[in-house]
């Protein structure tokens, strides 16, 4: 986990109080645990708008916490999240101007868990439809959280983190 160092006090304490316990719960009680550390690192602009992320790891699954998702990737849509590979990193970042806890079933989930949640899935490997395909990926994904939140329901999504973990290892060792 990468903490951007311009976020403010309030929304870091509030990420670690609220969001990410409720993420961690959520994936515990699905049989899924997560091994983290945590690092300060930066979201820097380029001139060119894209993003320049500081201290991520290739061989992990980087949750990056900053304020707001960078321009060109946001497009002004306010999103509280993004999942992608970019420039050789699995890349989680979550903006908590806009990030929230749980807040209705199937709609609105999570930010922390709805973001990892495609990468664990596989979604990060492909990528994302436009239209009805992209809106039924994104329903996808919140079905699953909803699946974890209320039942603690983990059964596919032990065997796809499973399947994710070994993908991503595959990679750093094909690139060595």
């Amino acid at each position: 986990m990468v903490i951007d160092g311009r976020v403010n006090g309030r929304q870091i304490a509030r990420f670690w109080t609220r969001l990410w316990p409720q993420a961690l719960a959520d994936l515990a009680s699905g049989g899924v645990r997560l091994e983290t550390s945590v690092a300060n690192g930066e979201v820097r602009r380029s001139p060119g708008g894209r993003p320049i992320f500081v201290r991520l790891d290739r061989t992990v699954l980087n949750l990056v916490v900053t304020d707001q998702i960078p321009m060109i990737w946001d497009r002004a849509r306010a999103l509280s999240g993004v999942t992608t590979r970019y420039q050789g990193f699995h890349v989680c970042v979550v903006a908590l101007n806009y990030a929230h806890g749980h807040q209705i079933p199937f709609l609105s989930v999570n930010t922390c868990l709805h973001e990892l949640l495609h990468a664990l899935l596989g979604d990060i490997f492909e990528d994302r439809p436009a239209g009805f395909h992209g809106a039924a990926r994104e329903f996808r994904v919140d079905w699953y959280a909803t699946r974890l939140w209320l039942f603690g329901d983990g059964g596919y999504l032990r065997q796809a983190s499973q399947a994710y973990v070994e993908r991503l290892r595959w990679e750093v060792a094909s690139r060595t």
